[in-house]
């Protein structure tokens, strides 16, 4: 058994979260399974007893098979899992018993955050966080690697010291819970961050440094955007976040997909993707259960998301999570530096405005309202840490296109 290792709890008193038996994730969720996990679905005898396979290979990775819907093939009719109703909680898949947590472990111990594709996390309903903590606590003992994570990385070259990671997450997270700023105003303050702390020389600024620079530019926001405007995305950034929108709810699910050729479903991703990449005419199918807008002149025809109050809450919660959790950098985000994590987290502002516009204009409604963007996080967080194009040497490069000429901050406004 590995050893025990520190876990903390996101520190997050606005959030909170408890299991409402909704059986959403079970729908929507492709389960990855670990050699342990493999040993216990072997002991508990489904395949015998079922008469049918319940575990698919796809790309090297070992998942639970998906029914033609898409569920997952232990959902019961009423909603709960098979394997819990018959064996208990600590039978099921580390995976299903860790979710809506992510566990993002560093050389301090492991945060465990949040992940919003769960309604009940974006409803903000149930208990404090900290109810948790004994089931966590006996997931993450069955998490090995948990124990042998190095710090993040401050840039692509050196590693961040503990103190330099909250001082980066603690001055992001003041920005954010500013009040008195309209919601626009604190997305493009927060893409500016992004974009400034990315572009900053961390060789000769370290330790008490990293906070003095990351406080004293969140001291120069808002007045400083009013003397730094910015112009419309061109027609290359318009492209590009299309694609990176695509990438977000791009979904492949184990009840047919698995079967499908490597290179044939990566042909088909690109051929998408491209359709994407150009906007006009037709639309391709979006996110599973959405419906689709008749070309992508309907989506440009939905005005930028407004900042109501509710919108507002579930925005700035989400981001604050990501950040206090753990889950824009390092092992919460594909290892990425931090650097990088903050402008994919700013990209994903982007996209969700974009996605939320798409999933209005195919509802048939003249604006976003709260519903189209609990739907856009939703895809956004559930591909966020798990999509592992997202984590690729292509996005990176994506972002280096967008971070240039205030590209992030140009998408965040012209979607918000």
């Amino acid at each position: 058994m590995p050893k025990p290792v520190p876990l903390s709890i996101l520190d997050l008193r606005e959030q909170r979260y408890s299991c409402h038996g909704c059986g959403d994730c079970c729908r929507d969720f492709s389960v990855q399974l670990r050699d342990e996990d493999l040993d216990r679905l072997g002991r508990q005898r489904w395949e015998e007893r079922l008469g049918e396979r319940i575990v698919v290979e796809f790309r090297g990775q070992r998942y639970l098979r998906q029914r033609p819907d898409g569920a997952c093939v232990f959902l019961q009719e009423d909603g709960l899992c098979r394997i819990h109703a018959e064996f208990g909680f600590d039978e099921k898949p580390v995976a299903c018993r860790l979710f809506p947590f992510n566990l993002a472990p560093d050389a301090r111990g492991t945060t465990a955050g949040l992940n919003f594709a769960c309604s009940s996390v974006r409803a903000n309903r149930g208990g404090g966080l900290p109810a948790h903590r004994d089931d966590l606590v006996r997931a993450l003992r069955q998490v090995p690697e948990a124990a042998t994570v190095a710090p993040p990385r401050l840039d692509r070259r050196r590693r961040a010291t503990a103190s330099e990671v909250d001082a980066i997450a603690e001055s992001l997270d003041a920005w954010l819970r500013r009040s008195g700023i309209p919601l626009r105003v604190r997305l493009d303050g927060f893409a500016w961050l992004c974009q400034s702390l990315g572009a900053a020389n961390f060789e000769k600024v370290r330790d008490a440094r990293v906070r003095e620079l990351a406080d004293l530019l969140v001291s120069a926001l808002p007045q400083e955007l009013d003397h730094l405007p910015v112009d419309p995305p061109g027609r290359g950034q318009r492209r590009m976040l299309r694609q990176a929108s695509f990438a977000r709810i791009e979904d492949p699910r184990f009840t047919g997909d698995e079967s499908t050729p490597s290179l044939r479903a990566r042909l088909s991703q690109w051929r998408r993707s491209r359709r994407f990449a150009r906007g006009r005419g037709a639309v391709p199918p979006l996110a599973r259960g959405w419906r689709t807008p008749a070309t992508f002149a309907a989506i440009e025809a939905v005005p930028s998301v407004a900042g109501d109050p509710p919108i507002a809450d579930l925005v700035l919660r989400w981001l604050r999570a990501t950040l206090l959790g753990g889950r824009a950098w390092g092992s919460g985000y594909y290892g990425w530096p931090i650097a990088d994590g903050m402008q994919a987290l700013a990209l994903d502002v982007a996209c969700l405005g974009w996605l939320a516009r798409a999933h209005a204009a195919g509802e048939g409604k003249a604006a976003v309202d709260l519903a189209s963007v609990e739907e856009a996080l939703g895809r956004i967080d559930r591909a966020r840490g798990r999509a592992v194009w997202l984590g690729s040497a292509g996005e990176r490069l994506r972002l280096r296109y967008f971070a240039a000429d205030d590209g992030l901050r140009r998408l965040v406004l012209a979607n918000w």
